[in-house]
């Protein structure tokens, strides 16, 4: 393993990119320093595929397109690449070669996040309950946005960490009370009899609970975009919209209660994604933090496990930045990794 002073200058700089379902965020970083700039936005329906983005960017901002490094919300195995949410598909290796990069590498988007988590200082990260987390231990990355993300973290023997990306946004969602009964039977009629927890738990999601809600307090509202739900709960002028943001909250911390025991992530459960930072204000008072230990048996485990809400900019980018550097310091020569 080689350290930072002895990575090759060619290496100094990456380009790299957080693609979403609506967005694509790219930005030069300096491996060395991890510090981001040239940062642009695309949104994905402008362009017809990744090859045209990433030259949209090269051309725009003058940056040789050498080492690339990608998050991308979908599963990253093997050469294919489909987007969930996007009509976005290409070849890993294919890319590489039409655009004659050194390297690329590309990474599911929580996966990238969960690598992020080497990156954050306390300033990037709000603590939301639970004890002291345990350094090495796994930690478990969740978020909200156009979908719902999750990703794991392990510390190997050698001193490196293995992201463990996962479809668990995919999972069925398990309602607890009567209320909750209800909205799962409006959201099944509404998604052909099985509800995911995606179906809840992201920006579409929140749209959804807003509907399911109204409907079971039998009131006919508006469709209505997530962005403006929590707009209306932050300022508490409308009684459903808030409802909607409290059970998003309630629901989330079962949630990720439930992956603090899969994995026994005794080094914290960090919240990602665009949704819940916009929401922060009304978390602390919701009952995010006491469904997350509502654990039966296993109370006292969910107790000690701290939560933390992850206010940095970019991280998924500081994060799949961090996996390439990795992947550098173990084979400085030409690597294609997917």
């Amino acid at each position: 393993m080689v350290n930072d002073s002895q990575l090759d200058l060619s290496t100094e700089f990456a380009v790299v990119a957080d693609i979403g379902g609506t967005n694509a965020r790219f930005g030069r970083i300096n491996l060395k320093t991890f510090e981001l700039d040239r940062i642009q936005v695309f949104p994905c329906a402008d362009y017809l595929n990744l090859t045209d983005a990433l030259i949209a960017y090269r051309d725009q901002q003058g940056v040789a397109l050498e080492h690339v490094a990608i998050a991308i919300a979908c599963p990253a195995e093997g050469d294919s690449i489909q987007m969930t949410n996007h009509h976005w598909q290409f070849s890993v290796r294919g890319t590489r070669e039409a655009l004659g990069l050194t390297s690329f590498i590309v990474l599911n988007d929580f996966a990238a996040a969960a690598m992020s988590l080497l990156t954050l200082d306390k300033s990037e990260t709000k603590k939301i309950g639970g004890g002291k987390k345990v350094e090495t231990a796994p930690c478990a990355v969740l978020g909200a946005g156009t979908g719902l993300g999750v990703g794991h973290l392990v510390h190997l023997p050698n001193g490196d960490v293995m992201p463990l990306p996962g479809e668990g946004g995919h999972a069925d969602w398990a309602p607890l009370n009567e209320k909750e009964w209800a909205i799962h039977e409006f959201l099944a009629r509404r998604f052909d009899g099985r509800v995911s927890a995606e179906r809840l738990l992201s920006g579409p999601g929140i749209e959804n609970l807003y509907q399911a809600i109204a409907h079971y307090h039998d009131r006919a509202v508006p469709p209505l975009r997530a962005k403006t739900i929590g707009a209306r709960a932050l300022t508490n002028c409308d009684a459903i919209a808030t409802e909607t943001v409290n059970q998003f909250f309630a629901s989330l911390g079962s949630f990720a209660g439930n992956l603090a025991l899969t994995l026994n992530t005794r080094g914290g459960v960090y919240i990602a994604g665009g949704v819940v930072p916009k929401l922060l204000p009304l978390m602390a008072a919701s009952e995010f933090r006491t469904r997350f230990e509502q654990k039966g048996r296993f109370c006292n485990l969910a107790e000690s496990i701290p939560c933390y809400v992850i206010t940095a900019e970019h991280a998924g980018m500081r994060g799949v930045a961090q996996y390439l550097k990795q992947t550098l310091r173990k084979a400085p020569a030409t690597a294609d990794i997917d």
